[in-house]
């Protein structure tokens, strides 16, 4: 892998440097700032429909109704050669309703508090296009990716060095040693030891990209990620593109031990305000992919990630989804979409021994989003997604109980400068 990525920034050589510095054009610390605030109300329900539990309270039927505000502010870079700046984060999150007995979903603070208040920062540095932020982060990579699906965002606490210096190539390269979730306030709740992560993406052309990372998640796995993505225009209105992703895990003893690899193949076809996708997943090695405990809720980057993110041992996945924009019809701002995704040949264990390779599962999906485009509420946003995921009895995992699901977000951005 480290010799892949260099012979990637290799190639990228032969392309166009950079023409000005971003650090040359800095107009300063206070000139280059930016403060947004979102503020998002959220309603989630899970009802386990066989009874069996999928929240993290051990109930078969689970609701939670709660708000939350949120403030980011990023620094411009001191000018100069090297320009210096900082990046603060606060939240804050209230419970609005949820009965004795209905928590279950991962909103609120696991020591039965409604409230919650977190503030974090970081310092940056900058040297021509390469930037070097130390402290509290929220990385997008896919093999270190925070979760913003619920009221606030997981946050990572380390190192992060993102260089673009070559037009069309970014390289990243970190080491993060705490990890705080989405509910809680400390700097470590998820208690991360440490994650190693470096690669980049290179973008060929406006229509072919690619990318490749390695992490190294202590005490629990050593992992390699690729991507292509490919976009082919066929007319002013119709487009073909193409999206593959793998990952290749070694997990240590601590989680099992063992391999796995999983990747999948997405087509879609656009024509205009439609769009049609097609996508198989598959999963081999001897255990599922894991994910989530010290890389993050959101660190998944396949096709057939939804409220099942079909990765079980053996799992083979295959989906049909269609998606349309009303803005064509004339209400901008308006998106539906809808997937049914099925698979089968899960394997199944029971300390150990394999005691099931027929399982299956499918899921049903749905989600409507609209966003105003004008007056006092621009960007005032509404999404409503319901999911409905069923498996036969063969499938032991309990995260694949039969769940009916229904997430609604009402977020509320504002940009203050």
């Amino acid at each position: 892998m480290k010799w892949s990525v260099i012979a990637l920034a290799v190639a990228a050589g032969t392309s166009q440097m950079a023409v000005a510095s971003d650090q040359s054009e800095s107009k300063g610390f206070v000139e280059d700032s930016s403060l947004s605030l979102l503020a998002r109300s959220m309603y989630y329900n899970r009802d386990a429909r066989n009874g069996a539990s999928r929240g993290d309270r051990g109930n078969g039927y689970s609701e939670e109704w709660g708000a939350s505000a949120r403030a980011v502010f990023e620094s411009g870079f001191t000018q100069g050669t090297v320009g210096f700046g900082v990046n603060a984060y606060a939240g804050a999150l209230w419970q609005l309703d949820t009965g004795s007995g209905r928590r279950g979903v991962g909103m609120f603070p696991e020591n039965e508090g409604k409230d919650l208040s977190i503030a974090n920062a970081a310092v940056k540095a900058r040297f021509s296009n390469t930037v070097v932020t130390y402290g509290s982060q929220m990385p997008a990579l896919p093999v270190l990716a925070y979760d913003d699906g619920r009221l606030l965002p997981e946050t990572f606490e380390g190192t992060m060095i993102t260089s673009t210096e070559i037009e069309g190539l970014e390289l990243n390269a970190g080491r993060f040693t705490a990890q705080n979730t989405m509910r809680q306030s400390g700097s470590d709740s998820a208690r991360l030891k440490s994650i190693d992560v470096v690669g980049g993406s290179y973008s060929f052309t406006d229509d072919f990209s690619a990318a490749l990372y390695y992490s190294d998640l202590e005490d629990q796995y050593k992992r390699k990620y690729g991507n292509l993505n490919y976009k082919l225009p066929l007319t002013e209105e119709q487009a073909l593109s193409f999206d593959f992703n793998i990952y290749d895990s070694d997990y240590n003893r601590q989680v099992g031990g063992g391999d796995n690899t999983i990747w999948s193949l997405a087509t879609t076809y656009s024509i205009g305000a439609h769009a049609f996708t097609i996508a198989h997943q598959r999963n081999t090695g001897s255990q599922g992919f894991l994910y989530g405990n010290g890389d993050g809720g959101g660190a998944i980057f396949v096709a057939n990630s939804f409220l099942s993110d079909f990765n079980l041992e053996d799992e083979r996945s295959w989906q049909a989804a269609y998606d349309i924009d009303f803005a064509t019809f004339g209400v901008p701002g308006l998106s539906f979409k809808t997937a049914y995704i099925w698979a089968d040949n899960i394997t199944s264990r029971d300390g150990g021994v394999i005691t099931n390779t027929n399982g299956k599962e499918h899921e049903f999906f749905n989600q409507v989003k609209y966003t105003v485009q004008s007056g006092a509420a621009k960007d005032l946003s509404f999404r409503l997604r319901a999911s409905l995921l069923r498996a036969n009895s063969a499938v032991s995992d309990v995260n694949i109980a039969d769940t009916n699901e229904v997430r609604f977000y009402v977020n509320y951005p504002l940009s203050v400068l």
